[in-house]
């Protein structure tokens, strides 16, 4: 499982230009599903989102989380975290979960996220979303639950 964790103020997505997901501040996590993904890559993600210290404390360092900071989480399913491009310009999606696989596995990751306390606001999954991010810093972080990054 991957994710793309960006700090963030106000975000929101929407879909058919009506807003279903918004917070005010916290993290925007883009969660791609991958074929051989199972729920321990969800706790295992849903741990490292919540803890990371992405926040600045009193002095100015990045030394809070989530957690600790009270923060929200607008999580986005997107399948496009799995684009293979090493061969041609199409990228492939062979290394992304069927659709089923991945909304229980989203919803999972969502679920346990939820299941720590945090507030998070989903996208609809596999709608054609608009997501608009205000990135803080930019603070950018990517993750792999295989740890291949």
């Amino acid at each position: 499982m991957r994710a793309v964790v960006q700090r963030a103020g106000r975000s929101r997505v929407e879909v058919s230009e009506k807003v279903v997901g918004e917070i005010s501040s916290g993290v925007v996590v883009f969660a791609g599903i991958g074929t051989e993904d199972g729920e321990e890559d969800c706790r295992y993600l849903a741990e490292k989102i919540s803890t990371l210290r992405i926040f600045e404390d009193e002095e100015g360092k990045m030394n809070l989380s989530l957690m600790e900071t009270g923060g929200e989480v607008l999580c986005i399913s997107q399948f496009t975290l799995y684009g293979d491009c090493r061969k041609g310009r199409r990228p492939n999606f062979f290394g992304a979960a069927k659709p089923d696989k991945a909304k229980y596995l989203y919803e999972q990751l969502c679920k346990m996220l939820r299941e720590k306390g945090l507030k998070v606001e989903t996208g609809i999954f596999q709608a054609m979303m608009k997501v608009h991010v205000e990135n803080d810093g930019p603070v950018t972080i990517l993750l792999d639950s295989r740890k291949l990054f």
